[in-house]
């Protein structure tokens, strides 16, 4: 029988809300419980359904779980009173021991990630708070995918509700303090799938003491006030204070048959020489509530220790093939990933290349036009210094015809000189009648000498003045160097022309060294041409952007290795990252201890504090309790 309505006055509106999702439906008014929880999990297409259940407030306010077998108009189901609907909650009922092995379904995990985490930003669930932190990192993770340093900004966490309010107001930290510690963490998670990231969650926060207990208030036959924790491995014993630590337990394995009466809870152990368990809860809705539970427990409890059915060998093994497809493809895309990176980095290195030639071409265009407007600088100097030349060379001319006059007067008094001497000679036979004259000549002759020396002396003077003669050009410092000259030898005037040598020579060195620079000047420049050249042919040969990975077929002995390649890199990856993140955990606790507000510690702060001090936890105190006789752990609790 279909359970949709034929006739939509006589349907039962119904609204079935998820974690993530409202659906509304119109049922038959003989819809039992069992035809909605089928049809909602067709909706999100779930097949792991013995997990979950349809939770409503009843007409009494109590929360209560749809049963299967009944209609759904006859469970007392609170309507909404503005248009009559019948409103659900689908919620896990029954958790599983180690979700690892246990949950198959991708929506499974969703499912129970999203529920796990309401309940710890809720607080139903007690987490410490570097866990807290670190499970916050794995839900950033779950919305934004792997930390990716170009699209995070800074206060893109602040906006969402990541932490317990317990976490926050214990410490006097800001929201930047907190998003600082939960991005360290978002940045050290590998790149993983959304499902992976969500069973990461899901495995650290299965080892939360409160992780899967459902809390009811009982009392023993002594009227204490406890609390009974049914769990999926069995019911746990806790102190009215203390919802962490359980004072005693009993495993499902121990247990034969659970019924009450009233008030009275009876539980009828295996051993038949212990006595049964009994203890007492406020009212009989309580009760039906916890024989719903450990039923429900108790039978996936006894089915977990089974062979798997065909359904389930089944859902495995789909679940394993999507694994490694999925495996593979990633596997595919980090290695795309990795050559677009590469492609990336190779084109931002040439265009970085590219930039730094463009920045030498613009450097070299501005030094040839420095070097252009040297040579202009250097041509006009040129010109000058050819102009100074001629008009030195006009002096130098000039002084030559001067010194070629006095040359030639010289050889005259040279010649009269000669003639002088010639005719001392013929004088000597009248010497003794000319020694008065000869006195006379001899003190001329000493004249001379000293007319000599004052010749010298006047030819160092006259060089001086020729030299401001040629800066000054003054015509009548020409006047006494030619009287001043007139009694010089021969080697003056070699003297002179050196000198007139001597500043013609700079001049010509100038030109020739005007002439280096250009040369220079346009080497340079070819071979910065010439390199930035060479570098875009490098460019020209760059990785293309639209390249596309090569397909590739994989036979059964690659799968195979495939798989036992996802196994031991899984193993090692538990093996490393368990210690890793308790180690992780112990450096994020000391950072905050600080700023710890001891008064705005909670009890169950307290007690968690006790335990890490004690070095117990969930495990070690669960193997603690089971080691004693289940006729010990009876006494114990009837004694509380």
């Amino acid at each position: 029988m279909s359970p949709f309505g034929s006739k939509k006055n006589r349907s039962l509106p119904v609204r079935v809300s998820t974690f993530d999702s409202e659906l509304e439906f119109e049922l038959e008014p003989r819809a039992t419980g069992q035809e909605l929880f089928d049809l909602v999990c067709r909706t999100i297409g779930l097949r792991e359904s013995w997990y979950f259940g349809l939770q409503y407030v009843d007409t009494r306010n109590n929360v209560s779980w749809l049963k299967m077998d009944k209609k759904v108009k006859d469970q007392r189901v609170e309507l909404q009173a503005s248009n009559s609907i019948y409103v659900f909650s689908f919620y896990a009922k029954f958790f599983p021991e180690n979700v690892s092995e246990e949950l198959i379904q991708e929506i499974t995990q969703h499912l129970f990630f999203l529920q796990v985490k309401q309940s710890i930003l809720s607080m139903d669930i007690y987490c410490r708070p570097e866990a807290s932190v670190l499970l916050a990192s794995y839900a950033v993770h779950v919305q934004y995918g792997p930390y990716d340093y170009e699209s995070y900004k800074d206060g893109m966490l602040a906006g969402g509700e990541l932490l317990p309010k317990g976490v926050t107001d214990q410490y006097q930290m800001t929201p930047e303090m907190w998003e600082e510690r939960i991005k360290t963490w978002y940045m050290d998670h590998e790149p993983m799938t959304r499902d992976e990231v969500e069973m990461e969650y899901l495995k650290i926060a299965q080892d939360l003491d409160m992780y899967g207990v459902n809390y009811f208030p009982i009392t023993n036959k002594n009227k204490t006030k406890l609390w009974l924790g049914v769990t999926a491995v069995g019911l746990n014993i806790y102190d009215e204070r203390d919802k962490l630590t359980p004072k005693t337990t009993f495993q499902w394995n121990e247990i034969r048959h659970v019924s009450f009466d009233d008030k009275k809870f009876t539980i009828r152990l295996v051993d038949a020489k212990v006595s049964n368990f009994i203890f007492y809860s406020q009212d009989l809705h309580i009760n039906k509530m916890i024989l719903d539970l450990c039923k429900g427990n108790h039978d996936l409890y006894m089915r977990r220790r089974k062979p798997d059915t065909m359904e389930i060998q089944q859902m495995k093994a789909q679940a394993k093939e999507e694994k490694q497809r999925r495996h593979i493809e990633r596997k595919k895309f980090i290695r795309e990933k990795k050559l677009r990176e590469k492609a990336e980095h190779e084109r931002y290195e040439l265009e970085k290349r590219l930039e730094h030639l463009q920045d030498e071409m613009r450097m070299a265009s501005d030094a040839l036009r420095r070097s252009e407007e040297t040579k202009e600088l250097y041509f006009e100097k040129s010109r000058v210094n050819e102009e100074q030349m001629q008009l030195t060379e006009c002096k130098a001319n000039h002084f030559k015809t001067e010194m070629d006059r006095l040359r030639e007067r010289q050889l005259k008094v040279e010649r009269e000189k000669h003639d002088l001497e010639k005719k001392i000679r013929d004088a000597d036979f009248y010497v003794l009648q000319l020694t008065v004259e000869n006195d006379k000549r001899e003190a001329e002759t000493e004249k001379l000498k000293k007319e000599l020396i004052c010749a010298k002396m006047a030819e160092r003077e006259a060089t001086a003045r020729l030299l401001n003669f040629l800066n000054s050009g003054r015509k009548s410092s020409t006047d006494s160097l030619l009287t001043a000259s007139t009694v010089s030898q021969h080697a003056n005037v070699n003297t002179v022309t050196s000198s007139i040598a001597a500043i013609s020579t700079p001049s010509l060195t100038t030109s020739s060294s005007t002439n280096d620079m250009e040369t220079a000047g346009g080497a340079e420049l070819t071979t910065t041409a010439s390199h930035y050249t060479l570098a875009l042919g490098d460019n020209s040969s760059g990785i293309s952007d639209d390249f596309e990975p090569k397909e590739f077929i994989l036979t059964d002995n690659e799968m195979e290795q495939i798989t036992n390649e996802m196994e031991r890199s899984h193993l090692e990856y538990l093996r490393k990252s368990k210690k890793q993140v308790q180690n992780q955990l112990q450096t994020l606790r000391s950072e905050i201890a600080p700023h710890k507000i001891e008064e705005n510690q909670s009890n169950l702060d307290i007690l968690s504090e006790a335990q890490i001090k004690a070095g117990e936890n969930k495990y070690s105190t669960l193997k603690k309790l089971k080691s004693g006789s289940t006729k010990a752990r009876v006494a114990f609790f009837e004694e509380l």
